[in-house]
């Protein structure tokens, strides 16, 4: 498995060995031995479909519920994205984003004390991640997908963005719910 290290230091970007052939193929998509950092104590597993445009996030858990994702698209291609919201991290505010798909099969690992959000480019794609902790609805928080002092570049698409009522309204990144309460 290759590692593929970010400009943000703790999200890491796993691109594992496909062994194919004319019958289909076959890959590991999560050893603990072979992916550093990676090898937490995974509680949940989740799976999402959603049609082009769809957006989602930008989501994270607070105190004792946060979560840390090990996620990847199954089906389709996604743009995924993680946010630094540890205010006490040299990359406060910083964001890294990865372009996951069925093909390339890569996985990326965004740590607790990240916001995290995807946009689905293809006409469907199927999510999968992994969870270090469970969801709590009281523990959860947000940040507007297109805050103006965050600047993710979100690829443009043929498909106007389809979010959630709760995603539309979510706020902005200054006045987010603190992510160590």
């Amino acid at each position: 498995m290759r590692i593929i290290r970010t400009a943000i230091p703790d999200v890491l970007v796993f691109e594992p060995k496909v062994h194919g052939d004319d019958r289909g193929y076959f890959f590991e998509s999560f050893n603990a031995s072979k992916t550093p950092n990676a090898a937490l104590d995974w509680v949940q597993d989740n799976e999402s479909m959603s049609t082009k445009g769809v957006l989602r996030g930008l989501h994270y858990q607070v105190g004792s519920f946060a979560q840390a994702k090990l996620v990847r698209a199954v089906v389709g291609e996604i743009y995924d994205v993680a946010v630094d919201i540890r205010p006490d991290s040299a990359t406060y505010g910083k964001w890294h984003g990865e372009i996951l798909s069925a093909d390339n099969k890569r996985q990326m690992l965004v740590p607790r004390g990240f916001a995290h959000g995807f946009l689905v480019l293809s006409d469907k794609a199927i999510f999968a991640y992994k969870c270090d902790n469970f969801y709590d609805r009281q523990s959860e928080g947000g940040i507007l997908y297109n805050d103006p002092g965050l600047e993710i570049r979100w690829p443009e698409l043929d498909a106007p963005f389809r979010l959630s009522e709760k995603d539309l309204n979510q706020p902005t990144f200054g006045s987010h719910r603190a992510y160590f309460e």
